[in-house]
């Protein structure tokens, strides 16, 4: 009886593909982790520097959804510790190389001087994804340090104006007036 070669393909099961090493940034930000924090888990705040759609459950297994340049971000909290820690699941809709879930995405604030040191590292990504990926962190990066250090970062040069739904509702519109009427004191 020969045994099987676990390397051969086997179709009843999907084949896994290799993972890249995990994306890894960092970023100083003046501001306090408590507000760093906000932006990250809601949605008003986290649409000022990345995506134009959220809906956001900041609690463990709660919703994670943000749609950024069009593409459809679903995942969900996997564990937070506020204001120092955030791990989110993350992957497209419709996406057979990366889908919802599939990666993971964990962000640490620590008080750093006067601000904050954020620590991001994204895991369990293809290979093919990375090269896009690490783009993309460090664009959104750099957008949340204007962002949560009170310097406008107006809008994203890459991303599609904000759906006819949301500027119709008003809902989004009016929710990051408010907050940024309640940070910007």
């Amino acid at each position: 009886m020969r045994s099987q070669d676990p390397t051969r393909h086997n179709p009843s099961r999907p084949p896994r593909l290799l993972t890249a090493e995990p994306i890894i940034a960092s970023i100083y930000i003046e501001a306090p982790p408590e507000r760093v924090f906000d932006y990250f888990v809601r949605p008003e705040a986290i649409i000022t520097w990345m995506g134009e759609y959220a809906l956001l459950d900041p609690s463990p297994g709660g919703r994670f959804e943000l749609d950024i340049k069009g593409g459809p971000v679903r995942g969900q909290v996997l564990d937070l510790d506020p204001p120092h820690r955030l791990v989110v699941s993350w992957g497209y809709v419709g996406s057979g190389r990366l889908p919802p879930g599939a990666s993971t995405v964990e962000v640490r604030l620590t008080p750093e001087g006067a601000g904050t040191r954020v620590e991001l590292q994204h895991r369990d990504l293809p290979a093919d994804e990375r090269p896009g990926h690490v783009s993309g962190w460090s664009h959104h990066l750099d957008r949340l340090a204007r962002a949560a250090g009170r310097h406008e970062p107006g809008p994203d040069p890459g991303m599609p104006p904000v759906s006819q739904h949301l500027r119709a509702s008003g809902f989004a519109l009016r929710g990051l007036r408010e907050f940024r009427a309640r940070t910007r004191g």
